[in-house]
């Protein structure tokens, strides 16, 4: 069995740009690369779990989220890590695009993406975490067994200040090397 670090997409690997989709748009949070590159090099399976409710309401299509995906692949890679996988969930019941607007448990904090990608990479949950800035993140990755990380990074200060549920806080990714 492998180990893992799965992680959020937007405001914990890359800048938070409110239903970002522009290839060009995309950036890296600050310290994000080196501290993928330490995870990767420990042996970590980097996985992306990620909510795209814009899919659901229209503002992308599905074709617009595989070309963004392509592209942190490349950036990562340009970095000398790789992303094991990158799993999101298209959906969001109040979306206006039928076959996506519905109740589902892939949607964070739901599990099914965590639980699809373990069976997929043969990952020990008990030696992998869950980090990202919001509640849903740290909610799915505690309902997966997962060691769990709030970062500050994106919603996370904010997060920080309502909800305690997290294993561990740190205000930036680079900071990773306290934890692991």
């Amino acid at each position: 069995m492998h180990k893992a670090v799965f992680l959020d997409r937007d405001g914990t690997v890359n800048v938070d740009k409110n239903y970002l989709i522009r290839i060009e748009d995309f950036e890296f949070e600050a310290g994000v690369p080196a501290a993928l590159k330490y995870l990767y090099d420990k042996g970590y399976k980097l996985i992306i779990i990620s909510n795209q409710s814009g899919i659901a309401r229209g503002y992308f299509s599905v074709n617009d989220v595989e070309k963004l995906h392509e592209r942190i692949r490349n950036e990562a890679e340009k970095r000398g890590f790789s992303f094991a996988g990158i799993y999101y969930c298209p959906h969001y019941a109040e979306g206006s695009v039928p076959e996506y607007s519905i109740d589902c448990e892939c949607r964070k904090p739901g599990t099914a993406l965590i639980e699809k990608a373990m069976v997929e990479h043969d990952i020990d949950r008990n030696e992998s975490y869950m980090i990202g800035d919001k509640k849903a993140d740290i909610t799915a990755g505690k309902n997966a067994g997962l060691t769990t990380i709030l970062v500050g990074t994106g919603y996370g200060k904010q997060t920080a200040e309502t909800f305690r549920e997290y294993d561990f806080y740190i205000e930036y990714l680079s900071e990773i090397k306290k934890i692991i």
